[in-house]
């Protein structure tokens, strides 16, 4: 292959490292790209593993652009969630009840989140090894550090993120059940329903970056999370709202006349809901679905 077609059969795993190490579709896209350009500019003579050169190039790039996205979220207007890489109109296709999902293909809104707790080298290190596979001497001289901080960097990593997932994992159905029962309670804003369908200590993150209505903090609690869209719903402000999926996930799409105007997903411990993930930032759900798309099952 030349370097182009070279360049081409590698883009699909260099925009997944990128897109996991970012959270963000448009900054993934951006680092691919200037790996490409790396790449295109480099001595092809010279480059005794492409696949390898090019997780390098690929890895370096996100890292730089997940330090200066760090110090820029600090002043994000409330809290930040991952732009979804793919909105579906439809739900996803019941899984295998024997299929067993690697982590190299989560990529929830809800795990992205969670990998926000890391600090960027703690992430790209337990990305590296558990997503992709990378032998500690590999993950050291990618980071410039000893194979025994790589360890250390990956255990941390993988105790903090055990800490922030459910303790009692609920099947595919299920999950489907709870969210469409959400769904329906919340377009009524039935707060007996939302409350009765939520973990007491249940917590609601919304993500409108300053550019429309949103909570600027999380709200808490199974209660004030009922009011919410209990007055929400009194004020009118409800959207019609389906059934889709985001990034391979059962999401609720709600929609404002033609366009998209928020994803929601959530996380069920057990038989309950236990957080729930908002998108309303436009700019993160620009070009992505319309009503059109969605048909004319809204609610």
């Amino acid at each position: 292959m030349d370097m182009t077609d070279t360049f081409q059969h590698h883009r699909p795993r260099l925009l997944a490292l990128a897109y996991r190490l970012l959270g963000s579709r448009a900054d993934a896209e951006d680092v691919v790209q200037d790996a490409w350009l790396r790449w295109a500019g480099a001595d092809a003579t010279a480059i005794a593993d492409p696949q390898a050169w090019l997780v390098t190039a690929t890895t370096r790039l996100g890292l730089d652009r997940l330090r200066a996205a760090t110090r820029q979220r600090l002043d994000y207007v409330g809290p930040w969630l991952p732009e979804p890489l793919h909105i579906a109109a439809d739900l996803p296709p019941a899984p295998d009840p024997a299929q067993v999902h690697a982590l190299a293909e989560d990529v929830s809104l809800a795990f992205l989140a969670l990998l926000e707790q890391l600090g960027p080298e703690e992430r790209a290190a337990f990305l590296l090894k558990e997503a992709f596979d990378h032998d500690y001497a590999v993950i050291a001289g990618l980071l410039g550090h000893s194979e025994a901080n790589c360890r250390q960097l990956v255990h941390r990593a993988r105790r903090r993120l055990q800490e922030g997932r459910p303790r009692f994992c609920a099947d595919a159905g299920q999950h489907r059940r709870l969210l469409a029962r959400f769904m329906e309670a919340s377009q009524q804003g039935d707060n007996a329903a939302i409350q009765a369908l939520l973990h007491a200590n249940a917590q609601l993150i919304s993500d409108g970056g300053g550019v429309v209505t949103a909570a600027i903090r999380p709200l808490l609690g199974a209660e004030r999370i009922g009011q919410l869209f209990w007055a929400i719903a009194r004020r009118g402000g409800t959207h019609p709202a389906r059934l889709g999926s985001v990034n391979g996930e059962p999401a609720i799409l709600r929609f404002e006349g033609d366009h998209l105007h928020s994803v929601t997903t959530i996380v069920v411990d057990g038989d309950r809901i236990a957080r729930i993930y908002s998108v309303l930032n436009p700019h993160k759900l620009r070009a992505l679905v319309t009503a059109g798309d969605a048909g004319a099952s809204l609610q």
